[in-house]
């Protein structure tokens, strides 16, 4: 009896074991109403909201991939935007970070020159270079071909990622979904329909997979979201965020 609850004990252990993914908390930022939060939802499950709430305080996406062979988690952070939700919560934000998605809304020029802001957030919290940085720009669906001047062209997006080390990603969180075949990719074959917002999560899953000691692994670090609690409880705010 005891060799077999040895066995059994040994057989859960490898079975852990290979079940087992490396986790990496992948903070989204930007100015509030660019869509991060559709964005999110998109990355990971695949689903857009029709509507959704002001973002208060953080919430977290999880999105496993499996690239190579080789399972990685992503937790998504989607933080708020505004100002007045996230004072108290900066720090928690920036802990243990492992890769940043700036997203920027591409009919909203002023979202872009927010940017600035956000990339000197990242360095006055000690984010190195050294940490993946994505630039996203969020909403093509919107674009209006008579409106050029007033939207934030490709050229300039381009030039603000080379210099700031990002790789570019224009997209839309609306677009449809596309049939996904057991979310793997592996040996050089796409083995789904790939669509853009696809390109972005496994561009940070591939990226991410080749750091070889992730700050936290093997396990979640936190789950579900919480909020900043303000003494006077104001009324939830309604955005179409696309």
């Amino acid at each position: 009896m005891e060799s077999s609850l040895e066995f059994s004990s040994s057989l859960g252990s490898v079975s852990s074991l290979l079940t087992r993914c490396r986790t990496f908390k992948v903070l989204v930022i930007g100015d509030s109403g660019v869509g991060k939060t559709c964005l999110t939802h998109r990355l990971s499950a695949g689903l857009f909201p029709s509507r959704v709430e002001a973002t208060i305080g953080v919430d977290f996406r999880d999105r496993v991939l499996d690239i190579d062979g080789e399972k990685i988690k992503l937790q998504l952070w989607d933080t708020a935007g505004q100002e007045r939700f996230r004072k108290s919560m900066v720090q928690h934000y920036y802990r243990n970070v492992h890769a940043v998605l700036f997203i920027y809304d591409v009919t909203c020029p002023a979202s872009f020159s927010g940017l600035i802001s956000w990339v000197e957030e990242c360095r006055q919290n000690s984010l190195g270079q050294e940490i993946p940085r994505f630039l996203v720009g969020n909403k093509t669906d919107l674009r209006d071909p008579s409106r050029k001047n007033q939207q934030v062209n490709q050229e300039q997006a381009m030039s603000f990622a080379k210099a700031h080390s990002m790789m570019f990603f224009e997209t839309s969180a609306k677009n449809p979904p596309t049939k996904r075949v057991n979310g793997q990719r592996g040996n050089g074959r796409v083995l789904y329909q790939q669509d853009k917002v696809e390109d972005i999560v496994f561009a940070v899953g591939a990226t991410l997979k080749r750091q070889k000691k992730p700050l936290t692994a093997n396990g979640s670090m936190y789950n579900g979201s919480f909020k900043v609690q303000n003494k006077k409880k104001p009324e939830k705010e309604l955005w179409t965020c696309c």
